[in-house]
């Protein structure tokens, strides 16, 4: 996990987000969600796709891994030099950049004839995911309306998870009905990506545009003491979920094909469909519980799911690996949306955008680092030595995670109770 260490201190003159209309306010809620939703359904999109580019390119697993990687560690780069960039700029102008770059991605994917071309454009799309995604998520929490306390925080942890769901459920159902899938998909996701790139445009600006731009860029993350506590004791709870997330995106499908030989290519796909699909009823679900209880019930479900998964390896065949996948997807819901609540939790505006950018660098860092390490270790030791491993590494992080929210909780407790008076 990295460190997560504050700027330096820095003289900050009072800040207030713009106050649209209540009209304007609305339908740029739904905007900036609609962009959150729709940068993660591009981002699973290629999921159910690999096993077409497998057998047409004659790719290895662990190269299927470095595409999906490619994309992760781009976007971590970008959240760490653009993710305060809005606070300076604005989101406006910030989000419609990103969503320009985002819809080029989408063009070089639909063009790509290799997987040198396939990773440049996963890299692209990466960097414009980085950039627009604290952005849209901050805009969220501009949007706040005080009559529905907790909503913003509410759809920044459903809309990505939801995301994720209808890209790879998307993508599964061009393979099914559409002509050239690889393509027609990031055709589609092209034009919907320039047309929010313009309706940007015509929403009311949420932010206050301050000095201070180029030096946000420089890589570091900045986290509010308040926020930087909440995120130290549930991000043990967030790698495990997100490297789990990690593997089922990556190699779900490898994974389906080594249970069930004779299994129809979308079932590849669908199974990280399930587990983002089991992740968004989670979110829904729990939203209105407490959030360490959240975390805690999440990360407790991680041990359960690995195992029923492996069970698939072991006999009990595709129901198990659903099933896995579906009891991930609850973890995964319950650890992320109680993580972010509790890290966003009375946070100043000036501190949004940079808070969520360091939320997504861990979890995107968690997603990516042990999907590469999985990938490598299936090209040399295979799939099924390899998803033993990575099941008994997500436990133990399980269990860490456990004991760090169980800690924190009691000193939250111990502080309020000598607080009395």
């Amino acid at each position: 996990m990295p460190t997560v260490t504050p700027r330096a201190p820095a003289p900050r003159r009072p800040y207030q987000a713009a106050r649209p209309r209540t009209a304007n306010r609305a339908a740029s809620f739904v905007l900036n969600a609609s962009i959150l939703a729709a940068l993660l359904a591009a981002s699973s999109a290629p999921t159910p796709l690999y096993p077409h580019y497998q057998d047409a390119w004659r790719l290895s697993a662990l190269a299927i891994t470095v595409v999906f990687s490619a994309y992760a560690l781009a976007l971590l780069l970008a959240l760490l030099t653009t993710g305060a960039l809005s606070d300076h700029l604005g989101r406006r102008p910030v989000l419609a950049g990103a969503l320009a770059v985002e819809a080029a991605s989408m063009v070089l994917l639909a063009s790509a004839d290799g997987a040198g071309a396939l990773t440049a454009a996963r890299v692209l799309q990466g960097a414009a995911t980085g950039a627009a995604a604290s952005a849209a998520g901050a805009a969220l929490l501009d949007l706040e309306n005080p009559r529905r306390p907790g909503r913003s925080a509410l759809t920044n942890s459903i809309a990505p998870v939801a995301g994720m769901a209808a890209g790879v459920l998307t993508s599964t159902l061009f393979i099914r009905f559409v002509p050239a899938p690889t393509v027609t998909v990031y055709v589609v996701l092209a034009v919907l990506f320039a047309a929010q790139a313009v309706a940007v445009m015509f929403t009311t600006e949420t932010a206050r545009p301050h000095p201070g731009a180029l030096s946000s860029l420089r890589p570091e993350l900045a986290v509010p003491p308040s926020a930087r506590r909440a995120l130290l004791a549930a991000g043990t709870g967030v790698v495990a979920v997100w490297a789990l997330g990690g593997f089922y995106s990556s190699l779900g499908p490898a994974l389906v094909r080594l249970v069930a030989p004779g299994a129809p290519q979308a079932a590849g796909g669908m199974v990280f469909f399930t587990l983002t699909a089991a992740a968004t009823l989670t979110v829904w679900t729990l939203r209105r519980t407490a959030p360490y209880a959240a975390a805690t019930g999440g990360s407790l479900a991680v041990a359960p799911a690995a195992a029923l998964t492996l069970s698939g390896l072991h006999g009990a065949a595709l129901p198990a690996v659903y099933g896995g996948a579906a009891l991930a997807g609850i973890a995964f819901g319950a650890v992320s949306q109680g993580a972010l609540r509790m890290t966003l939790a009375s946070l100043d505006a000036q501190d949004r955008a940079a808070t969520l950018a360091a939320y997504y660098v861990l979890s995107y860092l968690s997603m990516s680092l042990p999907a590469i390490a999985a990938g490598a270790a299936t090209q040399h030791y295979g799939l099924r030595t390899a998803a033993h491993t990575y099941a008994i590494a997500a436990t133990l992080l399980a269990v860490a995670a456990l004991a760090a929210l169980t800690v924190s909780r009691g000193r939250t407790v111990h502080h309020a109770h000598n607080d009395l008076p």
